[in-house]
């Protein structure tokens, strides 16, 4: 995998720019409310388990969170569905945009109108998706050689570290697996998820370019429906504060 998520380590820094806190835990809910339809039950459906440590880490209450997952259960409640967007920005780079929508009627429009306004445009399906590998996306602190050799000897598949952190891949179908071999030799789990790697990147030279790009995907994140996004592109520092 010659690609790394990029855009996932700015929005850490950079907070991604959640609208308010009522926007993020519609986002985390929704997210709760996709895993809990192949079960209720975290401690045997993995992927709720994954979506409500997210809600918990972003402090969203334990009674919204069992309202999302009892969501699933009430059968007059608008059902979501998940839905993956394709498009491309300023200078080609490809985006993926994941949503969770009761309502696609809205949800298209919206996110098209992200992608015109920001200079970039919307792709038939499979246009940019082959320029992605899913990959399970695991984040624990601290960094150094003992923690890549434990991540591997785990079932690692590329270890990069980043600040005082080290950003581990591995198979979709291990990350359960992976986390719970990182935990068990002491290693704090910070974050865990399955993710879109890019498996090239897209180099941005100039900072007006930079902030277009910036613009349009603060402008999808900041969609209700819109339950995260991945871009290939390789930015510099120098551009993030635009």
């Amino acid at each position: 995998m010659s690609g790394h998520s990029k855009w996932s380590t700015i929005k850490r820094q950079k907070g991604a720019k959640d609208a308010t806190r009522g926007a993020t835990f519609t986002k985390l809910g929704n997210a709760i409310a996709i895993a809990a339809r192949s079960g209720t039950d975290p401690d045997t459906n993995f992927s709720l388990r994954l979506a409500i440590d997210k809600a918990k880490s972003s402090n969203m209450p334990m009674t919204n969170i069992q309202r999302s997952i009892d969501r699933v259960k009430d059968k007059s409640a608008d059902q979501l569905q998940e839905v993956l967007y394709e498009g491309y920005g300023p200078s080609g780079v490809a985006i993926m945009v994941e949503a969770a929508t009761d309502n696609l009627n809205r949800t298209y429009p919206d996110v098209r109108l992200a992608f015109t306004k920001h200079g970039g445009n919307m792709a038939e399906k499979g246009a940019v998706a082959f320029q992605f590998d899913r990959k399970g996306q695991i984040r624990v602190k601290g960094k150094g050689d003992e923690i890549e050799l434990a991540a591997i000897e785990a079932g690692a598949d590329d270890v990069f570290s980043e600040d005082n952190e080290t950003v581990i891949y591995c198979n979709p179908s291990n990350l359960s697996k992976v986390r719970d071999n990182l935990t068990a030799v002491g290693l704090e789990v910070v974050e865990a998820e399955l993710s879109y790697i890019p498996n090239s990147s897209v180099e941005i030279k100039d900072r007006d370019t930079a902030g277009k790009i910036m613009r349009l995907m603060e402008a999808l994140e900041d969609l209700d429906d819109v339950t995260n996004t991945y871009v290939n592109f390789d930015i510099s520092e120098e551009f993030l504060n635009v």
